[in-house]
């Protein structure tokens, strides 16, 4: 989904956009923004939206890290061409970027479809990921917000085209009006509603839209789990963050990615929807460093590698990849009175 209209900046917030760069990759240019020093941080959103996204919390985590948000392909700034839009696709991507700017490593924050991008670029690369931090992420259930299911199915793009028209707009907001009036727990992100339709300004972004959606959903819901890999993830550190009010991917399945996860840390915004880190951007921004900082970098050994996929279970040391695993632990964060 796309990014909320009018960014809620905490008190006090203030500093100029980040401004948004270029660079050509296998033909295709490609927008991102960079800022800070430090260790890497990639921060990936999710469909629809693009790396303005983030702007509440970037200028932050660059005070600390070397951060680097891309706008997908497809997404935002960057070319939508007629190509692969699948999860291996943009996890080639997130590698392919990195290396154009010279980064070997990095930890990976992903919202979304971000996510399971995220997840994806950890199990094609995990030599190159040093942690993950999946925020309300894809690819671990199947159920996700009909409203997506719908927009995967024949003849969605003249829907999406039609909801342009000032007539469809209009009755579009009505109805998310009184999603919100109702309490319902889709109203919390309403805004982003009407965002995804103002990211996809022509055909050409609209048809990038479907193909990556129906990439990842068809009309039963998300097409693929991570979860048959999941024990790969032992000794990764990684971080599950979620809005307890999340209604586009529900946040049950937080605990289902926390428990099959070995060593992962669930956070828990319970007030927020979809986009915690918009909702609550200083609460976020403290769970975040809190683990950066509480963590150490995947130790990638692909001898151990070998023996978890050859056995199909974690390392019984836990060291693979990390001889330091996060301790399992959850947290459900209520905003302060």
């Amino acid at each position: 989904m796309s990014e909320a209209a009018g960014p809620k900046r905490a008190p006090g917030r203030t500093g100029s956009p980040i401004r948004l760069r270029h660079r050509t990759v296998h033909g295709y240019r490609r927008a991102f923004r960079m800022a800070g020093k430090g260790d890497a941080v990639l921060l990936i959103h999710g469909i629809g939206a693009s790396s303005d996204t983030w702007s509440d919390v970037m200028p932050d985590l660059a005070r600390n890290y070397r951060v680097i948000a891309p706008d997908l392909l497809g997404h935002g700034e960057s070319e939508k061409p007629r190509a692969d839009y699948s999860l291996p696709a943009y996890a080639n991507g997130m590698r392919d970027l990195l290396g154009v700017l010279g980064i070997e490593r990095a930890t990976l924050i992903g919202h979304s479809l971000g996510g399971a991008v995220a997840m994806q670029f950890a199990y094609q690369f995990p030599e190159r990921c040093e942690r993950l931090v999946l925020v309300g992420t894809g690819g671990i259930g199947r159920q996700v917000t009909p409203l997506l299911r719908a927009a995967s199915l024949p003849g969605a793009q003249f829907l999406l085209q039609g909801l342009r028209l000032p007539t469809m707009r209009r009755q579009f907001e009505m109805a998310v009006k009184v999603l919100q009036r109702l309490g319902n727990g889709l109203g919390v992100d309403a805004p982003d509603l009407l965002r995804v339709v103002d990211a996809l300004p022509d055909a050409h972004a609209r048809n990038a839209f479907i193909r990556t959606l129906r990439a990842v959903v068809d009309w039963r819901g998300q097409v693929g789990t991570m979860l048959d890999r999941c024990y790969l993830a032992q000794g990764m550190p990684t971080m599950l963050l979620w809005g307890g009010r999340d209604q586009v991917v529900p946040a049950l399945h937080a605990g289902l990615g926390h428990v099959s996860m070995p060593g992962s840390r669930l956070e828990i915004f319970e007030n927020s929807g979809h986009f915690p880190f918009r909702s609550e951007p200083d609460r976020f921004l403290e769970v975040v460093r809190d683990f950066i900082a509480t963590t150490q970098p995947a130790a990638y050994s692909a001898e151990q590698w070998r023996r978890m996929l050859r056995t199909r279970r974690p390392a019984l040391d836990g060291s693979l990849p990390s001889d330091n695993p996060a301790t399992p632990s959850v947290r459900v964060l209520r905003p302060a009175q």
